[in-house]
């Protein structure tokens, strides 16, 4: 009898958060929860859908009869093919060089212009922020015939710069750096000015340390778009020496047909380092974007 007692007697504490836990509950908890578990389920299904789809055979993808596990498994075949016979190395290097090249001149363009018309008065600043929140609303889309026709011209095509130049300069990120540098003490920046400093040290050497939550945000913002960007390598690349990660999901298909499962397997393939990234960076964006959302 006492060893029964005293192996339930770990479990009484268990028991009683148990029932403070379900006594808490209301409909309007469990609603909330509900929801919530479907609004994830919606966004995490994509993914399952994908990873299955990348080890089944092109005739089974979209089969009637949709299963989780594939019935007949070619997943090794799928990898295979997509990491080793096509130079998927390569086509990750070129993804990687052209985020970095992007991301870097982005942010030497951006933060000087962000400090400009958050701290310094000039004639037109409400002009000029009002002209960079419009350009927001410009999609590629709109200036892809001149810029394609430009590069053309300077014979430039199927080359790093081609695939990096549209996206140079970021008004995204000089609205977003701009909100955040709003909030920076003035008095600071007064102070800095009395001791000597010029603008550019003050940039470099209190606003930059400042602004790295603000940085982190839009570095995954910038990263993760131009790492997934299929539209524009679509029409400037050429050779596959220069083809991208995204772009390079293009090969597996024909004129008549398209290979799925390789397809979904270079996707997953693709998707994996920007989940890693994200996975690291998840607590600085989350706080950049927060403290960049708030300011005035």
């Amino acid at each position: 009898m006492s060893l029964i007692q005293t192996a339930s007697a770990p479990m009484a504490p268990l028991m009683t958060r148990a029932a403070q836990a379900l006594k808490g509950l209301t409909p309007g908890k469990v609603l909330t929860f509900l929801v919530l578990l479907g609004g994830a389920w919606v966004v995490i299904f994509p993914y399952v859908w994908m990873i299955s789809s990348s080890l089944k055979p092109t005739d089974e993808v979209y089969d009637a009869d949709f299963t989780i596990w594939p019935k007949t498994f070619a997943g090794v075949q799928n990898y295979l093919d997509v990491l080793i016979e096509q130079p998927y190395p390569t086509f990750l290097l070129n993804s990687l060089i052209v985020c970095a090249g992007v991301l870097a001149v982005q942010l030497v363009t951006a933060i000087p212009a962000a400090y400009a018309l958050a701290k310094l008065k000039f004639r037109g600043a409400t002009i000029l922020l009002g002209t960079v929140i419009a350009c927001i609303t410009i999609p590629i889309n709109v200036t892809s015939i001149p810029l394609y026709l430009g590069l053309v011209r300077a014979g430039l095509l199927d080359t790093y710069f081609s695939m990096m130049f549209p996206f140079l300069v970021s008004v995204f990120a000089i609205f977003l750096f701009r909100q955040f540098f709003k909030s920076y003490p003035e008095s600071i920046i007064e102070a800095a000015r009395v001791d000597g400093f010029s603008e550019i040290e003050i940039v470099l050497r209190l606003i930059v340390p400042a602004a790295v939550p603000a940085v982190a945000a839009f570095s995954v913002f910038s990263f993760v778009a131009h790492w997934n960007d299929l539209y524009w390598p679509l029409i400037v690349v050429q050779s596959q020496d220069k083809m991208t990660a995204s772009l390079s999901m293009m090969q597996y298909r024909s004129e008549f047909d398209i290979n799925y499962g390789r397809t979904f397997a270079a996707a997953t393939v693709v998707t994996i380092p920007m989940l890693i990234v994200f996975f690291f960076a998840r607590r600085a964006f989350v706080r950049g974007i927060t403290m960049s959302g708030v300011k005035g």
